[in-house]
Parts: structure tokens; sequence; C-alpha cells
């Protein structure tokens, strides 16, 4: 069986009075694309900052690339690239000569990886950082953390101040880094960003984990909005009482409707008529989440709470 790069375990963190994470279970498997989805608040910035040993937990078990953060701190760090939530340097120094600092530092990164990536990014390094705007110097953030091509990426709201291109020019890269068998973890609360980027979810609820599954799986096994258009007008009442079906409104020879789960039901019942046409709309995954979220277990973990 495969090491997870990430696992914690009843992960629990407060500030005096105020509870972060609640007994937080955790598991990330190598490559892929994980996003850690929660509205601000909810645990993401304290659980990636307990990951890299930067505050420490409660209670709990955290182990990063086989690794525990608190012993072994600096054989992590070369294995990890890092990007903060607000990414703060020395703002006298240039870009070029920020990143060149820290790729010696890590050893050494060859100078056209970092221009390779300046210019995927559109990022002109000649400036001082401080006369940078913050999409900039989030592009500065991006390529430090990129640049020696760590195992394991860990990304707290990675595409904050990016323009749609650079936002896509990022989930390229996110999805290069998965083709060569490393993984990246970012937290967001953008959902179109994870949904074009990530391979599974794991929605975080007042500390707990609420829910983790695949994009694509949340997506079929979510609310979708359906649309019937019949030859000739049907009844309303052989719909109503049909399972997963909610907000029903026939008009006509119109039927539309939410559908949670199966369509099997809803599709025999509509076959006792004749049937001109079928859609059915895949959900946003904002749609996808807000239901998640409003119907996870307040207080408890949610059953499949694994990567």
């Amino acid at each position: 069986m495969t090491e997870p790069v990430i696992e914690a375990q009843g992960l629990s963190k407060s500030y005096g009075s105020t509870v972060a994470l609640r007994g937080l279970d955790l598991q990330v498997t190598p490559g892929q694309v994980f996003g850690f989805l929660g509205p601000n608040g909810a645990g993401k910035t304290t659980t990636i900052r307990i990951l890299l040993d930067l505050i420490r937990q409660n209670s709990g078990s955290v182990r990063v690339l086989g690794l525990d953060p608190r012993d072994d701190g600096v054989a992590l760090r070369r294995r990890i690239g890092y990007l903060e939530g607000d990414f703060v340097v020395d703002g006298r120094q240039s870009g070029h000569e920020l990143l060149t600092y820290l790729g010696n530092l890590r050893g050494g990164v060859p100078a056209s990886r970092i221009t390779e990536l300046a210019q995927r990014l559109r990022l002109d390094l000649r400036p001082k950082i401080k006369t940078l705007s913050k999409g900039n110097r989030q592009k500065v953030g991006l390529i430090q953390a990129f640049m020696h091509e760590p195992e394991l990426l860990i990304l707290d709201e990675p595409t904050g101040g990016l323009d749609p291109f650079l936002q896509q020019e990022f989930t390229a890269m996110a999805r290069e880094v998965v083709a060569e068998g490393r993984t990246v973890f970012m937290s967001s609360h953008v959902m179109s960003e994870v949904q074009k980027t990530a391979d599974r979810v794991g929605i975080i609820r007042d500390g707990l984990m609420a829910s983790v599954d695949d994009v694509e799986r949340l997506r079929e096994s979510s609310i979708r909005h359906v649309e019937i258009v019949f030859a000739d007008p049907v009844p309303a009442e052989e719909f109503a009482g049909i399972e997963g079906v909610s907000d029903l409104n026939v008009s006509g020879e119109v039927l539309r409707c939410r559908l949670d789960g199966s369509a099997d039901a809803l599709v025999k019942a509509a076959a006792t008529h004749t049937v001109l046409s079928l859609t059915s709309q895949e959900p946003d995954l904002e749609e996808v989440f807000f239901h998640r979220y409003e119907n996870g277990p307040a207080g408890h973990p949610a059953s499949g709470a694994q990567s």
C-alpha cells in the first residue's frame, strides 16, 4: 500500500478560548492535487501551519512524507514547496535576487528554471519586490514554491491576486506536478479554482472534515437540475413522491426539478410518457460545496474522511 504524503489523526488546536481544530483526520496519497476547501476561519491555515511545524497542535499526530514535522523539520523543508496565504518577504530585493538566494538555500536551482517559471507567469524579475502589485508578489511566491521541483507542494490560497489567464497557467503547472508523480495540497475558498485543478476535495467545517471525495464523484452524487419536455401535458402528482426529487414544477409539457442521487426512478416514471428531451445540468462545485457543508454532520467527522 502506498504511504500517504500527508497523514493527520485527531488534530486539535485552540487559541485561548477559540477552537480552530476539533480532532481533524486527514490523509493525502501521492500523485494528486488535493483541494482543501472551506470558508475563512474553518481551520485551513491552522492545519497547514501544523503540517509544517510553524505552530504545534494541542493533541493529535502528523506525518508528512513519512516524517514527523517536529523532529524532522530540516529534512522535510528540502522536500516541500510552501506558499503561505499572505506572501511577505524583504521588499528591498529584486525578484531575481530573492529567488536566486532562496534557490541557493535549497542547494541550488538553475537560473534557467527560474526564468522559465517567470516567463510562464509573465513576471519581470528586475523590479524590487516592494514596488510590485499583490498579483506580481504572488507570482514570486509561486515561483519560489515550484522552482526546486519538490515532492510535495503545500499552497495556501495560491491564486490570490492572479488574473484569470494566470489562474489557468497555475492549473497547468499543478497538473504537470501530478503528471510527474508529485503531489499538490492546496487550500482555497475559490470553488472554480478547485473544480479545474483538484482530483480530490476535502471540505473542512468548524475544524473537522465534513466530507472528502473525488471531484467527479462529488458532482455525480450531488444535486442536479433536471428539465424534461414531454409530448403532452403530464400530471405533477406522478412525480411528486419520487425519491430524490425536490422543487418539482410541472407546467404543461415541461417538468423541472432538483434531483439528489440516482436518476433511475425519475427516468422510469418519465418513460411512461413520450419524452421529447431530457436535460440534466451538472452542479457547479460551489453548489456541491454548500450542499455538503450545510448538510454535513456538525461536530462529527463525515464518513470517508480520507484521501
